[in-house]
This record gives structure tokens, C-alpha cells and sequence, in this order.
């Protein structure tokens, strides 16, 4: 019933930047917090970023000042810029979206996953 569609992930070089994108489409009623997770190899999921339906955003203290979390609510999408890129950024992205179904239900969509490696 719901897609989340995520796109721009890649390599990368330190220092480097680059743009995540993730589209949800489907029988959507309302979207709520959009978000950004990741997880490194033998690591937990983390939150990277997350955007509230007022456009609050709240960053991980790994990624403030680098990352920009932004959506287009006409799209359903949420992006998240990274610049100065860091080894340690490597890991596969995930996008997080709490919406509610036409059908009424409300809980978080995962998307696929996409893979980013910083490295020279």
C-alpha cells in the first residue's frame, strides 16, 4: 500500500558530499516525522535525523553542523544533505516515515536502504 523509495546514496570521498532522498507514495493520508537512520557493520541502527510535521529538526551530535534534514511536503519526501563527509559515515541509510493510511492505521514505513561509503 505505501512505497519509500530512497535514492543517492554512493561512494564517496572524505570531505566529500552528497544527497539522500526518500520518496513515499501510495494510499497516504497524512505524513508525520520524517527521518533519517543508519548502520554501520556491526553497529545498532542509529537516528541520524529527524524533521517533524512543524519542520522541527533534531540531528545526532555526530552530524551537526554536516548534515541538513529537509522534506517537500507536497511530495511526500525527505532529503538529507551531507557535507565534510567522515570515514565514519559509512553505513547503509535508511529513510523512516511515520504516516497514517488512507485506511486509517498510523505507524513508521521503513525504506529499502541505501549504501554510503566514505573513503579515499
Amino acid at each position: 500500500q505505501v512505497q519509500l523509495v530512497e535514492s543517492g546514496g554512493g561512494l564517496v570521498q572524505p570531505g566529500g558530499s552528497l544527497t539522500l532522498s526518500c520518496a513515499a507514495s501510495g494510499s497516504i493520508s497524512s505524513v508525520y516525522t520524517m527521518g533519517w537512520y543508519r548502520q554501520a557493520p556491526g553497529k545498532e541502527r542509529e537516528l541520524v535525523a529527524r524533521v517533524g510535521s512543524g519542520s522541527t529538526a533534531v540531528y545526532a551530535d555526530s552530524v551537526k553542523g554536516r548534515f541538513t534534514i529537509s522534506r517537500d511536503r507536497a511530495k511526500n519526501t525527505v532529503y538529507l544533505q551531507m557535507n565534510n563527509l567522515k570515514p565514519e559515515d559509512t553505513a547503509v541509510y535508511y529513510c523512516n516515515v511515520d504516516l497514517r493510511l488512507s485506511a486509517g492505521s498510523r505507524y513508521p514505513h521503513w525504506g529499502q536502504g541505501t549504501q554510503v561509503t566514505v573513503s579515499s
